[in-house]
């Protein structure tokens, strides 16, 4: 109870398109969760330009409605309620019914230690379609390698922050589905502190808006944020792939030229040994190289122009409680 103390006052913001069957459950559930623990809140619903009674049915729960008069995108509603919010910490839920509301209050008080809290689904009580299970395996893998941080959940919907961390990335973030993904792996790249807690994952009413397709955009998703936060995670792998193809290439080529002329000597240096595929392979990784360190040069020089006075709970300062600042202290009485 005092972790929630320390958060202070909560903007809940769900995005909804046509979910009238579960909004106003999740609404109802959202605020008795935050009503038992104390803490006070606004709960935020942006109608994604709905065709059925979803903003009429989160009116009549007492939520704060914004409409959207056309179909914009998950991560476009997320940022219209961001912006909307009153207070600085903003709790993101989704309006489908499949995140447990009893995660809310944990999630939050885990928020004074950390700069995001992700809901990860690891728990024993996941229903995620089995056909998304390899798709999310693959992109939480291929985040990871560009982060070089552990992700249990990549692109969970239940998550706490802070609205001044998240602001600095909204120019970049997507109006789509990719929304949770880019800024997981913006923070993580930027060495943010980023904590998970093990929820449950119920099976969702009505039908959902993600369909297979979306895995491709996931992963040129997460490939183009390796261009932005971390280019050389991306390009020194290709690059040191086709140099090494390049360099078994070469020995076959000595090999096939020592066989051929019969021993192996200086007189190599008058035939024709190398291919042209050992030069290209070897060009291509120099080339690969160079574009990876001046892409990495240009995303690191776009970082320092980014102003920000965000203090990031990845970093604290010990010294400052310390038991011995506190003895001196005394003795100076």
């Amino acid at each position: 109870m005092s972790a929630l103390r320390q958060v202070g006052p909560v903007s809940v913001v769900i995005p909804a398109l046509n979910e009238e069957k579960s909004i106003g459950r999740v609404v109802e559930e959202v605020r008795s969760q935050l009503d038992r623990a104390g803490v006070e809140h606004e709960i935020i619903v942006v109608d994604d330009g709905s065709s059925d009674r979803t903003a009429e049915v989160a009116l009549a729960k007492g939520a704060h409605v914004i409409h959207h008069r056309r179909n914009r995108g998950y991560g476009a509603s997320l940022k219209t309620g961001i912006r909307a919010a009153r207070h600085e910490v903003i709790l993101i839920t989704d309006a489908d019914a499949t995140y447990p509301a009893e995660a809310i209050p944990e999630v939050l008080a885990r928020l004074p230690g950390a700069d995001m809290v992700v809901g990860a689904r690891v728990s024993g009580n996941v229903h995620i379609p089995p056909v998304r299970k390899p798709g999310k395996w693959i992109l939480g893998r291929l985040a990871e390698h560009i982060t070089g941080e552990k992700i249990p959940d990549l692109n969970s919907g239940l998550r706490a922050f802070r609205r001044e961390c998240v602001q600095q990335y909204l120019p970049i973030l997507p109006d789509r589905f990719s929304f949770t993904t880019t800024i997981t792996v913006a923070l993580l790249s930027d060495g943010y502190r980023v904590e998970y807690l093990p929820i449950d994952y119920f099976k969702r009413e009505g039908k959902s808006k993600i369909v297979p397709w979306n895995f491709f955009e996931f992963v040129a998703l997460v490939l183009r944020l390796s261009m932005s936060f971390n280019p050389l995670r991306v390009f020194v792998p290709v690059s040191m792939g086709c140099f090494l193809l390049g360099l078994i290439k070469l020995s076959a080529d000595i090999v096939f030229a020592v066989l051929r002329v019969g021993s192996f000597g200086l007189h190599l240096l008058a035939e024709p040994v190398v291919s042209t595929t050992t030069i290209v392979f070897l060009l291509f990784g120099l080339q690969i190289l160079l574009i990876g360190m001046m892409s990495d040069g240009l995303a690191r020089k776009i970082a320092q122009r980014i102003p920000t006075e965000y203090q990031s709970r990845a970093v604290e300062d010990l010294t400052a409680a310390s038991p011995r600042d506190d003895r001196d202290e005394s003795r100076q009485r």
